[in-house]
């Protein structure tokens, strides 16, 4: 009877063993093995099967002379069959071990071979990492999950969910799961909505977070929680965003932001230094304020890992010959910048497309400054160099750090417009330039953001992150005076120059809540149909509360060396938000409309085949 191995790596009672466990200590026993094909090569006499699993490959040999039931069969398998193989682990002969494998010291002779299920030839190959069409493998995505890269993607994320829970009941966590099924409120992106069949013209809204819920718990006295938490959004999708995406909810009662930042830290340090393959670049994270990242990196997820630090210069050319700069000053405007080392030689149809890319992001135009030695003296190539004194040149390489060999780029606009255009083209020089460190992870905070942002469209206030973020205590007496200036109890943690999580330190006062809400623009009809079931919350000894809610995807993506959230999730969705290998979404049928009192009106000029 074939021996079952228990391997020190896994308890599992199985009837069988795996393909990534037999080492030389089992040569000599008898096993049975279950796997799919990975490869299959036939040198005549003998046919030799790489049997594979999720926990590794193992190579069998067919030999005729040993069984030639089980090398019939072997002639007749291919790539991806299904097959239970029983025989003797045996040593693999001198000059055949194969290092790369861990059972590679090892090979099974074939007793028997049983064809458990024939595979058709798979559209794209398994056992070679190939580029395959996305949409082909979204398509096939059962197949594209045998790939050894998404297998190894998915296990570590089930290794980190598993290591963040335990990490957070040592501190007194409790999970707890709230509903899928919820009511739509204004804040953040459009929900998905769910049809009620018993309440017509009635909606459910699937959850975008469970903050409000989060908020409650806190009420009931549930002081730590956290939930590995399935959020729905609906918007227009990208590389790192998913319409359907997994949070590290957590939240906690009697804390303020120093709290929640230490636990953070504390469990993303210990994180990545178990499961990522680069160091952290720093330790403590770095601090920086919304205002100084948006100051000198141009956005707030900064991308630590090079430098270009943006500085203004307005004041070098306070009395500046160029009409253009001198213009914008007078309007209220800035002249910003950075210095990109050693691209002074930078050819004009390089400079001509940077030009364009700063106007791809906005900007009326750029100016370079091409930094050169001159017979000792400081000069610039620039079409604008005729404008420029020497003094001028030497003051803004000054305030730059620059030097002979540097090139120079600045933009000169309103401060904001100024501010996010040099921090999108900071980012492609870096990338262009080669110019990130991609041997280390830069995590940093950012902290104290306005707690509202102005809607020009709808010429109102609204929240920057949510309405529930508390103000600043400082900043209370400006709820009334001047909003814009007020600054929120609010964080977000940014690694590699993307945001892992956004929290804050939430209201938990009624009538903070609710001049919040008047501000927004809501009225009071408005605000308890919408929020009341909170705000009634609030008055039963609602506790001092704040928490955070890190995008579990978005953390597996770095750590994984990904560069798209989709190969690290199991079934995503394209970019258009289709479920390819589903075929959803797709429609409903007459009988479903109905039952739901729900009639389909397409857009004008639309057919109905509106995925097409």
């Amino acid at each position: 009877m074939a021996e079952r191995i228990l391997s020190t790596e896994s308890r599992a009672v199985r009837r069988y063993t795996t393909c990534g466990e037999l080492r030389r200590q089992h040569i000599g026993r008898t096993v049975t093995l279950k796997g799919w094909v990975h490869r299959r090569r036939d040198h005549g006499r003998l046919i030799f099967l790489d049997l594979r699993d999720r926990y590794g490959i193992t190579q069998v040999v067919a030999n005729p002379a040993h069984s030639s039931a089980a090398h019939e069969v072997a002639e007749h398998v291919r790539a991806e069959y299904v097959l239970a193989v029983t025989g003797q682990v045996v040593a693999r002969p001198e000059g055949t071990v194969n290092p790369a494998l861990s059972t590679g010291e090892i090979e099974v002779l074939a007793d028997q071979i049983e064809i458990i299920n024939p595979a058709k030839t798979p559209p794209f190959p398994i056992a070679e990492e190939t580029d395959v069409d996305e949409s082909l493998r979204l398509e096939y995505r059962y197949l594209d999950l045998r790939r050894a890269r998404l297998q190894r993607n998915l296990l570590l994320r089930h290794q980190v969910v598993r290591f963040i829970r335990q990490y957070l009941e040592e501190r007194d966590f409790v999970e707890v799961e709230t509903p899928m099924l919820i009511k739509s409120t204004p804040e953040g992106a459009r929900d998905y909505v769910v049809p009620s069949r018993i309440f017509p013209g009635h909606f459910y809204a699937l959850p975008q977070s469970p903050q409000q819920l989060k908020q409650l718990l806190m009420v009931a006295g549930f002081d730590r929680y956290y939930q590995i938490a399935r959020c729905m959004r609906d918007e227009d999708l990208r590389a790192d965003r998913q319409p359907e995406f997994t949070q590290i909810d957590l939240e906690m009662s009697f804390v303020d932001v120093e709290d929640v930042l230490e636990l953070i830290e504390g469990l993303y340090t210990e994180m990545f230094e178990r499961f990522a393959s680069k160091p952290l670049q720093a330790k403590p994270f770095p601090r920086l304020t919304y205002e100084e990242a948006m100051r000198r990196y141009g956005s707030d997820k900064p991308d630590l890992r090079f430098g270009l630090e943006i500085r203004d210069v307005s004041s070098v050319f306070h009395d500046t010959s160029f009409g253009v700069f001198r213009s914008v000053l007078a309007q209220g405007g800035v002249i910003r910048g950075f210095a990109v080392p050693g691209f002074s030689d930078a050819t004009r149809s390089q400079l001509d497309q940077l030009t364009e890319i700063a106007r791809s992001f906005g900007a009326k135009g750029l100016v370079w400054l091409a930094l050169q030695q001159d017979s000792g003296h400081l000069t610039a190539r620039s079409p604008i160099a005729k404008f420029l004194s020497e003094d001028e040149i030497a003051a803004l390489a000054q305030r730059l750090q620059a030097g002979p060999g540097d090139l120079v780029l600045l933009v000169a606009d309103a401060e904001d417009t100024a501010a996010t255009i040099l921090g999108r083209l900071r980012l492609h020089v870096g990338r262009e330039r080669k110019l990130i460190d991609e041997s280390v992870h830069a995590f940093c905070w950012v902290i104290d953001p306005p707690l509202f942002e102005w809607n020009e469209e709808e010429q109102r206030w609204e929240a920057m992150h949510h309405p529930f973020t508390s103000p600043r205590d400082e900043d209370l007496p400006l709820l009334d005076s001047d909003p814009s200036k007020v600054r929120a109890k609010a964080y977000d943690l940014v690694a590699d120059g993307f945001e892992l999580g956004t929290g804050s330190i939430r209201i938990h006062r009624r009538e903070v809540q609710n001049k919040i809400f008047n501000i927004m623009g809501y009225d009071d009809n408005e605000i308890e149909r919408r929020f009341g079931h909170l705000l009634r919350a609030f008055e039963y000894g609602a506790p001092p509360h704040g928490g955070m809610a890190p995008g579990l995807d978005r953390t597996i993506m770095i750590l994984a060396g990904e560069s798209s959230l989709r190969e690290v999730i199991a079934f995503p969705k394209n970019q258009r938000a289709q479920d390819l290998m589903l075929g959803a979404p797709s429609p409903l049928d007459e009988r479903q409309l109905r039952e739901l009192h729900l009639r389909v009106v397409y857009p004008e000029d639309e057919a109905t085949n509106a995925l097409a």
